[in-house]
């Protein structure tokens, strides 16, 4: 068995030509070279690459989600719910990259007085779940209408008579710096509702995991996740108004036309019928807000929505249409994973020797059941239909520092962190209010001229996995269940990496939902390419996101970079009953479309054929 080692985070590789890149995040992200006792504490923790929500490396704007749940998921394990044996996560930064380490509770003494705490404040939520969590939705929806709502006003050459007559006492200026506080306010918000419910939700399939493997130490985790399988999510929601999209169409005589053409060319061709403007009044319809899903994971501003986008939609519905048009079926088979699941508790319940066992076992399951919605629910209201609009709200902010010259285009924003764009909006204001010169102009195009070529060469670069200590256990829920990492996976890993550098044939991940097939490669890297998949190929990505769902229609399983038992891969995949193989760090680089291989889902295994 390989030793797992990783360099000091401290001792980790510098990119030339990058010197001072820095100054471009939070100063509190940095590794410390100085202080000794802030060096030592990062030399002994272990730090992860967080690849699963950031595959490339972090825009200056963008890591105010990273910041946003830095803040969130700790505040709830430490300071609210109080979960026994895990403090937060604490968060670093390198060449771009973010790092993340779990912190466990240090003195274990505390931890019974911490499990006290969390079984009150905890089991309040558990045992009042569906009541609190509606009205997390209208809290939700609020924040969102409010967003939506939220002008972002133009600087005008002079403002309007009612100012005067009306005794606003305020200026446009004003309006504009508020408005960006009010914007940034309102993503922070967001992410403290996010976390609400998560670490719960996780927190309860944990324990369900927990009681399993003591029961059955020989239980694979798959049959653990299968037994909370089958369960009714509005994640699946914008895949499902497209099923029901392609359908209508064919129910309507219009298929032809939304089978040609972009997005535009279609929908303008279906107003030249009386079918085909029935079939657009409710492709519209469906558009708010099922449309808001992101086309990536949400984490980053290039990461587009379908209604930013709509050929993607479109495209994704030929793939509906293709299949429909041959006579196959297109549902989901939930009916028969929710056989599976119940066949799979029914059989490891009657293995149990006590009824006190019996009632622990249906206790944390139905538990895990009822919890588990939300933890895929969550995805659709915030990455994708909240981050939606929050980027967009950017982007309007973004039009006033071009018109001022600060920066060249709308899209250079993101090369600003978010307090460096309010200090460069006071500057637009006051020079706006004086009817000076900015020194803006002087300072930011050359900045983001250079912090591009800083991106680039962070692109070209690979971060190391992990850096510092490997731990002797992991406790903290959010790592065990999202990232794949525990205490076993550590030795899972050294043998990942041992096979990943000494065999060429095969490529080992984490087992995500089991089978066994056979099948031609094929590699996307976008949701974009999945147009290009082939019955019957092997989906490889670095991720997927609830837009790449027409996929699974196509393929006979899925494999990616990234993920741990609860990713979205691995989710659907179990729905689909197709195989998955998660976390494999390297599989779209080392597979490439057109290889024939085999996938072993349950056992986490990729044999490359002949």
């Amino acid at each position: 068995m390989a030793e797992l080692k990783f360099p000091s985070p401290h001792e980790a590789e510098k990119i030339p030509g990058t010197e001072g890149w820095e100054r471009m995040y939070p100063y509190h992200y940095q590794f410390s070279t100085t202080n000794p006792d802030r060096k030592a504490y990062e030399e002994g923790m272990f730090w992860f690459y967080d690849g699963l929500h950031y595959p490339e490396p972090m825009y200056p704007f963008d890591i105010i989600w990273d910041e946003a749940w830095f803040l969130a998921l700790s505040q709830y394990n430490q300071r609210i719910f109080i979960v026994p044996p895990a403090m937060g996560i604490d968060h670093r930064i390198h060449n771009g990259y973010i790092y993340i380490t779990p912190l466990p509770v240090p003195d274990p003494t505390d931890i019974p007085k911490r499990a006290e705490l969390f079984m009150k404040r905890a089991g309040y939520y558990y045992q009042n779940w569906d009541k609190l969590h509606d009205n997390w939705v209208e809290k939700m929806q609020g924040i969102i209408k409010e967003l939506g709502d939220l002008e972002i006003p133009g600087l005008p050459e002079v403002e309007e008579e009612k100012v005067v007559t009306e005794g606003l006492g305020i200026s446009t200026g004003y309006r504009l710096l508020n408005a960006y506080d009010k914007l940034i306010d309102l993503g922070i918000l967001c992410w403290q509702y996010h976390f609400e419910f998560l670490n719960l939700g996780y927190a309860a399939y944990v324990f369900f995991v927990d009681f399993c493997q003591k029961a059955f130490p020989d239980i694979p985790l798959q049959k653990i996740t299968q037994m909370v399988a089958g369960i009714d999510v509005i994640i699946y929601r914008p895949d499902e108004e497209l099923k029901k999209l392609a359908k209508l169409a064919i129910e309507l005589g219009v298929e032809d036309i939304a089978m040609n053409g972009t997005a535009e060319h279609v929908l303008k061709s279906m107003e030249g019928s009386a079918n085909g403007k029935k079939w657009l009044e409710a492709f519209q319809a469906a558009r708010e807000p099922w449309f808001y899903v992101s086309t990536g994971t949400g984490w980053y501003h290039h990461d587009r929505c379908w209604n930013d986008d709509l050929d993607v939609p479109i495209d994704a519905l030929r793939i509906y249409l293709e299949k429909l048009k041959k006579g196959d079926n297109i549902d989901r088979p939930t009916q028969q994973v929710i056989a599976e699941r119940d066949r799979l508790a029914a059989g490891y319940r009657e293995l149990m020797t006590t009824d006190a066992d019996r009632q622990t076992f249906d206790q944390m399951l139905g538990q895990a059941r009822t919890v588990f919605p939300y933890v895929e629910n969550h995805l659709f209201y915030v990455e994708h239909w909240f981050h939606s609009l929050f980027w967009n709200k950017i982007r309007e902010v973004s039009k006033t520092l071009v018109e001022y010259k600060f920066i060249k285009d709308i899209e250079d924003v993101w090369y600003l962190s978010r307090s460096e764009i309010k200090e460069a909006l006071w500057d637009v204001v006051t020079s706006w209010a004086t009817g000076s010169n900015a020194r803006g102009p002087l300072v930011w195009p050359q900045e983001v001229e250079w912090r591009k070529g800083v991106m680039e060469k962070f692109r070209q670069w690979s971060p190391p996995d992990a850096m510092g200590t490997v731990p002797e256990t992991i406790t903290e829920p959010f790592t065990i269940v999202l990232w794949g990492i525990t205490s076993d996976s550590m030795t899972q890993w050294a043998r990942l990496k041992s096979v990943a550098e000494g065999d060429l044939t095969r490529i080992i991940g984490f087992p995500g939902s089991p089978g066994i097939v056979e099948g031609p490669v094929r590699v996307c890297r976008t949701v974009k390419e999945i147009g290009e998949l082939r019955d019957g190929e092997i989906l490889v990505a670095p991720t997927t996101s609830p837009s790449w769902a027409p996929a699974f229609q196509k393929i006979k399983a899925a494999i990616t970079d990234v993920g741990g038992v609860m990713c979205h891969a691995a989710i659907v995949c179990r729905e689909y009953g197709l195989p998955a193989v998660v976390g494999t760090g390297s599989a779209t680089s080392r597979l490439k479309t057109g290889q024939k291989i085999r996938v072993d889902g349950a056992k986490g295994e990729i044999e490359i054929l002949p």
